[in-house]
């Protein structure tokens, strides 16, 4: 029997049926089963998504709205925060105006998806990612399972679909990002109190609405609790400092369980029917989870299966499709790719992996337009290459604000971008890693959520190396100048790394004079022939690669 939404939650409470255990039905689709070691045996990376490298993301929701960057959904609840103080002062007091008002807020009035689409393919992007759910629970799509959508709330149009088309009539392989397994918790801060101040202990919008108040309203015939996950964590009366609400919230609905919520069944019953009717209807070629394991116990694993088996489907039996998860474990790596949040690693990766990174904030925040503290051109050139001499993608994430424009800050970034790849692009699109993945001065260390995802100062120094057919490529992370010395291809005996018979500039195909000896390969730099962010050079001969 299939259920649909009113089927599935009870209005007012959130809380409905039971989970099946396995969601998916196994027996009738051949391929993957809903079980790590079929995923794990029988799922191979496709060859478009190692050829891509990259990626950029529209990372777009009602949280753009305030301009305020990210979390405006949970961080707006928080008294003390910085949303938390925007909020009131520009939309009044969250008991009173909830975040199921941002979203009838947000319009997209500006939005020309076409547009930005031809401005990332100029930048080099071969696969671009929409937000179809965020930790708000608000579905970007014509959801068939959650009447929280974008086609029924705020812009009234199927973004998903809209981002879909476009990129597909421009080349773009489509992915979509799936955050929402988390929203069960994220947003039970929409049912806390202010613990200070003049309306101290009054529950927030979540806690007092129902189905039946919205009569008469913009929302009539919508439930809040559906949008709010049910009150299955509420902080407890009696907090009276900001201090010890945080503390709450920090150890109770703060952390990141991948497990289903014991007390919210039918929340994992409806991620489930929400995210296959993603995946079914937009058919994307990847999906993102937000999690650090495939999400909800059982159901993260009957998804991937269902999406594996349809992507098979969809072409003629092909692997073409992708899914990511963040800190896979290594007996994992070979069944998803996993994905690096603000992260790096430190040299060549067996598997396929995708780091992913913002120019600014991931929801938009103005105050980096005004203090003009986007992550330079530069920075996500250096980002790229070392990313993808290690056997990587990198997922770029540039803030698009509530009315679906990006600022002109962006906008000449991505174009600073654009610049380097067409000059370069050669040595980064369709290739693999070399032997080693670099050498120079600079340190980079494994790991990622790093705070800030900090600046790494390269030089011209710092050398990454990929390669394509016959070729081997060597990029500068700076501007070369003079001469550049690639220790890596000395000529000893030790080294064994064969003959070389020709160097290039990859953007003008003009031949570069170079010497060799025990110290390194050691290539002259015309003046002005090096991009201000760095070079690649090709390098051909025999015993190379």
């Amino acid at each position: 029997m299939t259920l649909n939404r009113r089927q599935l939650l009870t209005s007012g409470t959130g809380l409905a049926i039971t989970a099946t255990p396995a969601m998916s039905a196994p027996a009738k689709e051949t391929g993957f089963t809903p079980d790590w070691k079929s995923l794990v045996e029988n799922y191979q990376v496709p060859t478009w998504f190692r050829d891509a490298k990259f990626g950029i993301w529209a990372h777009w929701s009602a949280q753009c709205v305030p301009e305020q960057g990210d979390w405006y959904a949970r961080r707006m609840y928080l008294q003390g925060e910085p949303a938390y103080d925007h909020h009131l002062k520009t939309y009044g007091h969250p008991a009173d105006s909830g975040f199921m008002e941002i979203n009838n807020l947000w319009k997209a009035e500006n939005w020309k998806p076409g547009e930005l689409l031809d401005l990332y393919k100029a930048a080099g992007a071969k696969y671009f990612m929409a937000l179809a759910s965020h930790c708000d629970n608000f579905d970007a799509y014509d959801s068939k399972f959650m009447d929280w959508n974008a086609t029924k709330v705020g812009p009234k149009k199927d973004i998903v679909g809209i981002w879909a088309k476009e990129a597909r009539a421009r080349g773009l392989k489509f992915a979509v990002s799936q955050h929402a397994a988390h929203a069960w918790h994220w947003m039970q801060v929409a049912y806390a109190y202010d613990p200070e101040g003049p309306r101290a202990g009054q529950r927030y919008d979540g806690y007092r609405l129902r189905l039946a108040d919205g009569a008469g309203k913009w929302w009539q015939g919508l439930d809040p609790q559906e949008l709010y996950g049910g009150p299955v964590m509420v902080m407890p009366e009696g907090l009276t400092t900001i201090a010890a609400a945080n503390k709450w919230h920090d150890e109770n609905d703060g952390p990141f369980p991948e497990a289903p919520p014991a007390a919210n069944p039918a929340f994992t019953r409806q991620f489930y029917l929400r995210t296959k009717d993603l995946i079914d209807s937009y058919h994307p070629d990847l999906v993102y989870f937000d999690n650090g394991d495939l999400p909800l116990g059982q159901v993260g694993l009957d998804l991937a299966s269902h999406y594996y088996n349809a992507g098979l489907k969809w072409h003629g039996g092909k692997q073409e499709v992708v899914v990511t998860i963040k800190l896979v474990p290594e007996d994992h790596k070979s069944a998803v790719v996993e994905d690096v949040e603000r992260g790096n690693r430190s040299g060549i990766e067996p598997h396929p992996f995708q780091t992913d990174t913002c120019l600014g904030d991931w929801h938009y925040n103005r105050q980096r337009f005004i203090d003009k503290s986007y992550v330079p051109a530069r920075d996500v050139i250096h980002r790229l290459c070392d990313v993808v001499a290690k056997n990587g993608n990198l997922m770029l994430s540039v803030p698009v604000r509530g009315d679906g424009t990006i600022d002109d800050e962006e906008r000449r970034i991505v174009g600073e971008i654009g610049e380097w790849n067409r000059r370069y692009g050669e040595a980064i699109f369709g290739t693999r890693p070399w032997k080693i993945a670099g050498e120079g001065p600079t340190e980079v260390v494994s790991g990622q959520f790093i705070n800030g995802d900090p600046k790494l100062d390269f030089t011209a120094q710092d050398i990454r190396f990929t390669r394509k057919r016959r070729a081997l490529y060597a990029i500068t992370l700076g501007e070369a100048a003079g001469q550049i010395t690639i220790a890596s291809l000395a000529a000893t005996a030790e080294t064994g790394q064969g003959t070389v018979r020709r160097v290039e500039a990859v953007d003008t195909g003009a031949r570069l004079a170079f010497t060799r000896d025990e110290t390194g390969l050691h290539i002259d730099i015309p003046q002005g022939a090096s991009h201000p962010f760095g070079m690649a050079v090709k390098i051909t001969g025999q015993g190379l690669l």
